[in-house]
């Protein structure tokens, strides 16, 4: 199946959200062909010692809307694994806030993949920015 059927089965209900995404509150919104949208909210369970959001959690869903956003572009028979990706916090996200995270595929090709991130909140507001890159190799099990 491919990456894009795959995302969207999770979108419509037929397959189950990672694990990640409930332990980090935040749930797959929108899948389009080269772009994926997360929503979530950051609780108290994800605050550094002085109360506001840790960081992991913007690395976590920016890597998350990244790499998924280069789901959609592997064909069937193949996989993908992140290489690095970068993560540039801006502002602090207050606990409980809803944001929006968006990851959009810059260069998909046969054996790499690139994906730029951003976390907002509704109004715009931008609180983190990222990049990543992904390898793309073919599932040798099938």
């Amino acid at each position: 199946m491919s990456g894009l059927k795959f995302m969207r089965q999770i979108l419509d209900g037929h397959s189950p959200h990672p694990p990640i995404a409930q332990l980090m509150n935040f749930r797959l919104a929108e899948v389009e062909d080269g772009t994926v949208t997360f929503t979530g909210r950051p609780e108290f369970a994800a605050a550094n010692p002085m109360g506001t959001t840790h960081g992991g959690w913007y690395g976590t869903l920016l890597d998350s809307a990244m790499a998924c956003s280069v789901m959609t572009k592997i064909p069937s028979g193949s996989d993908y694994t992140t290489l690095e990706y970068k993560v540039n916090l801006i502002r602090s996200i207050p606990i409980g806030q809803v944001i929006i995270a968006v990851g959009q595929v810059i260069h998909s090709g046969r054996s790499t993949a690139v994906a730029e991130g951003k976390i907002s909140d509704s109004d715009g507001r931008v609180y983190a920015t990222g990049t990543t890159t992904c390898m793309i190799y073919r599932n040798r099990s099938q």
